[in-house]
């Protein structure tokens, strides 16, 4: 029994420890909640990465599906990558960050953009409304990309 309690403690300890690590920012931060960035341009829609197949790059961590695509974004992950980050692209606009829904996505000009969405609902009526008006979309993300590079 005591060293059944002796491993609990251990492993409250060592889960502490990550809880510290994260909130310090010395983890990368999950990009696009995990899912998998590469999936947006070869599937055509959202996919869930696992964490077995991770890359870092940028300050952030991504998850993909497969090794295959993991080795895709590594190879060119300017291609791949959300912009601004993985942050929601209107809310870049008025230089503010929060952080992008996976399936709150548009592919333009051959570059990912996410948006903030509380749930699954709202990303689909932001993805549809970002496709019906290209012309403001693109307007939003000039705006992005200045307070992007700002920043």
């Amino acid at each position: 029994m005591r060293r059944f309690s002796l491993c609990i403690a251990a492993l409250a300890a060592a889960l502490l420890q990550l809880q510290v690590l994260a909130a310090d920012g010395s983890m990368p931060r999950l990009i696009l909640r995990g899912y998998d960035a590469v999936a947006y341009f070869t599937d055509g829609k959202p996919v869930k990465g696992e964490e077995r197949y991770s890359y870092d790059w940028d300050e952030g961590r991504y998850y993909f599906a497969s090794a295959e695509h993991r080795d895709r974004f590594a190879a060119d992950p300017a291609r791949y990558a959300p912009q601004f980050g993985g942050y929601c692209t209107g809310s870049m606009s008025r230089g503010v960050k929060n952080e992008g829904h996976p399936e709150a996505w548009v592919v333009v000009d051959g570059k990912l953009h996410v948006f903030g969405a509380p749930d699954s609902e709202t990303a689909r009526k932001y993805k549809e409304a970002a496709e019906r008006d290209l012309d403001a979309f693109r307007a939003k993300a000039g705006l992005a990309r200045a307070n992007w590079a700002a920043r």
